[in-house]
C-alpha cells in the first residue's frame, strides 16, 4: 500500500537545479526537526483548504469503520454525516493545532444520534464517540462554547481542548480508536 505519492523524476535540467536550490535554501524558511507535522502520513491533510478538511475526516471516520467490518452508509439528508451501525452519526474532524489544541467545529443540534469527534496529530489519533444530549446539557461542558456570536449564534457550538489534556466529561466516550470503536459499535 502506498501511503505518500512516489516523487516524480524532473527531466528539465534547469527544473532540476531550481528543486536542488529550493532544497538548499529551505532550512532558511523551515526546520524540519521542529515541524511536528514533518514525517506523518497525515501531513498532506495540513495542506489542504480547510472546506476539504471535513470531508477528509468524514472518509477516514467512514474507511475505518467499514475496515473494522462496521456497516457504514451516506445519509439521505444533510442532518447526519453518516449512519454507522444503524446510528445517525455526525463526525466533528480536526488535526493539531500548533497551539497543540484540538478544535471541533459547527457542531449544531440536527437529527443525528451520535456524535464523533476524531482528532489527528502528526503519529497518533483520539477519538470519542459521544451521545448527541450530551452536548445540549446545561450548563455547558466545559472546552465546549457558542461558536458565532450575536442573538443568532447560539446554534453553532464548538469543542476545544489541548490535545494531551481533553476534558474529564469525554473520557467515558472513547479517547483511544479502540475504545471508541467500543462505542460505536454497540
Amino acid at each position: 500500500m502506498t501511503i505518500l505519492p512516489t516523487p516524480q523524476p524532473i527531466g528539465d535540467p534547469d527544473v532540476a537545479l531550481l528543486a536542488t536550490i529550493s532544497a538548499t535554501i529551505m532550512t532558511d524558511y523551515v526546520n524540519p526537526t521542529q515541524d511536528p507535522w514533518a514525517g506523518s502520513p497525515f501531513a498532506w491533510i495540513k495542506t489542504r483548504p480547510s472546506r476539504q478538511v471535513g470531508a477528509i475526516g468524514e472518509q477516514l471516520v467512514a474507511g475505518w469503520c467499514a475496515a473494522k467490518g462496521l456497516d457504514v452508509l451516506r445519509t439521505r439528508d444533510a442532518e447526519a454525516d453518516r449512519v454507522i451501525n444503524g446510528k445517525r452519526v455526525e463526525i466533528k474532524f480536526s488535526t493539531r493545532w500548533a497551539s497543540g489544541a484540538y478544535v471541533f467545529q459547527q457542531i449544531r443540534d440536527q437529527r443525528y444520534d451520535l456524535v464523533l469527534l476524531l482528532g489527528l496529530s502528526p503519529f497518533m489519533a483520539s477519538c470519542w464517540v459521544v451521545p448527541k444530549a450530551i452536548f445540549l446539557e446545561s450548563p455547558m461542558k466545559p472546552g465546549l462554547t457558542h461558536q458565532h456570536g450575536g442573538r443568532a449564534g447560539h446554534d453553532t457550538m464548538w469543542l476545544q481542548f489541548h490535545s494531551t489534556n481533553p476534558p474529564a466529561w469525554l473520557s467515558p466516550f472513547g479517547g483511544t480508536l479502540a475504545a471508541a470503536y467500543q462505542h460505536i459499535a454497540s
